[in-house]
């Protein structure tokens, strides 16, 4: 399965989980229950992951939280908030650019409709 494959799965699930619960929960929720629709889905993941960062050839342990890594090649990164704002979008590309994956996905739970909360990220991904 490539990242495109798992990004329609992930879009798919976030969808559904949104027109089950609606908009308005912390984004701790949306975190559990989207990782639990995903592994209905048979996608192997992990939440709140530590990521380390390389600086000038030193290993910085902890250097950002992932929300959700979805086979270790899709990085999720769940809000809950009234608006996006650029420094979201800038969150997920800086964590596609220090972790090498070529997938990310904003997905903003507490927008009216689910698909204008999602945003698609990538990082030298062939289409």
């Amino acid at each position: 399965m490539n990242e495109n494959d798992i990004g329609k799965i992930v879009v798919d699930a976030s969808i559904k989980v949104h027109r089950a619960l609606g908009p308005g929960l912390f984004e701790s929720v949306y975190e559990k229950v989207l990782a639990y629709e995903l592994s209905l889905r048979k996608l192997q993941l992990a939440c709140q992951v530590m990521i380390p960062i390389e600086y000038y050839g030193i290993k910085i342990d902890g250097g950002f939280k992932a929300d959700i890594i979805v086979e270790n090649i899709v990085i999720l990164e769940l809000k809950s908030v009234e608006s996006l704002l650029p420094v979201h979008k800038k969150q997920i590309q800086t964590y596609l650019k220090l972790t090498g994956c070529k997938l990310g996905f904003l997905l903003n739970f507490n927008a009216n409709l689910m698909k204008d909360g999602i945003i698609r990220c990538v990082n030298n991904l062939g289409e």
